[in-house]
C-alpha cells in the first residue's frame, strides 16, 4: 500500500493529539480503581477525566481530518471515528450505571488508543 507524504506540521499535531489522549484514556481506570477501591473522590476524577477524553476525542477526529485531506493517511480517520463513538457509547454507559458494558468497552477502548498511537508514530513524515 503507497501513501502520499502528509504535511509535516499536520502529522504533528496529531500525534500530540492522540498522545495526549491515549494518557487521558488510560488515567481512566486508574480513577476507576481508586474509587472502586473506597476513595469516592476519585470518581470525581474519573467524570472529568471522562470530559477531558471526550474533548480529546473530537480534536482527534478533526485532525486525522485535516491530515487525510492533506495527504495523510486515511485510516487515522476512520479509526479516530470509531473510536470517537465508542467512547460516547462509554460515556452513557457510565452515566446509566452499566458496568457490564462499561467495563470491556473501556479495555477495548484503552487498546484502540494504544494501537491508533503506535500507528500513528509510524506514519513516515
Amino acid at each position: 500500500m503507497t501513501e502520499t507524504v502528509p504535511a509535516p506540521r499536520t502529522l504533528l499535531v496529531t500525534r500530540i493529539l492522540v498522545s495526549a489522549h491515549l494518557v487521558a484514556i488510560i488515567g481512566q481506570p486508574i480513577f476507576a480503581g481508586g474509587y472502586l477501591g473506597g476513595d469516592y473522590d476519585m470518581l470525581w476524577l474519573h467524570r472529568w477525566g471522562a470530559d477531558t477524553v471526550s474533548f480529546l476525542s473530537v480534536a482527534q477526529v478533526v485532525a486525522a481530518l485535516v491530515l487525510w485531506l492533506s495527504r495523510g493517511p486515511r485510516w487515522v480517520f476512520v479509526a479516530s471515528v470509531l473510536i470517537l463513538l465508542g467512547e460516547t457509547a462509554q460515556y452513557f454507559a457510565g452515566v446509566a450505571g452499566a458496568p457490564d458494558l462499561h467495563i470491556p468497552l473501556g479495555v477495548a477502548l484503552v487498546t484502540g488508543m494504544a494501537l491508533t498511537t503506535i500507528g500513528i508514530w509510524r506514519v513516515a513524515p
